[in-house]
């Protein structure tokens, strides 16, 4: 929150502007610039050391530990942002990795084990969400009898 949460945000602007054509960065830098209005940002990282100690460990299941603590990580992500909700704080969920992983790190002092996984933003509710094109329920689930 507070001076980090505006570096942070400043760390991506920055990134950003050396990916990004002068004459396409406006939108970016907008985008930027709602970001940082927000009154603060979660960072989701994964501590890949306990991710790799874990498959090391139980060597049968190693392939699935790196899906596992992806999962982990998002339903803590959903949990987080449903608890904001349900509080009537807005929220929304970024990803700028890997672009800014290695100055992250540094400015914020980050273990070099901790992967970024991604970002989310909170504060005020300024708009509603907009609706979204999602893959119809019939698509995405699928029932066997």
């Amino acid at each position: 929150m507070g001076a980090a949460h505006q570096k942070m945000w400043d760390i991506k602007k920055e990134a950003l502007r050396n990916k990004v054509a002068p004459e396409d960065f406006e939108p970016t830098e907008q985008k930027m610039t709602s970001f940082a209005a927000a009154y603060g940002t979660i960072l989701y990282f994964e501590d890949t050391s306990i991710t790799n100690h874990l498959a090391e460990q139980f060597t049968l299941y190693k392939d699935n530990f790196p899906i596992w603590a992806s999962q982990s990580n998002g339903i803590m992500q959903f949990g987080i942002w449903s608890a904001l909700a349900e509080i009537g704080i807005g929220a929304s969920l970024q990803h700028y990795n890997p672009l800014i992983d290695n100055e992250v790190k540094a400015t914020f002092n980050i273990p070099e084990s901790y992967q970024l996984v991604a970002q989310m933003p909170f504060g005020n509710i300024v708009a509603p969400a907009t609706e979204k094109q999602v893959v119809s329920e019939d698509e995405m689930v699928l029932i066997k009898r």
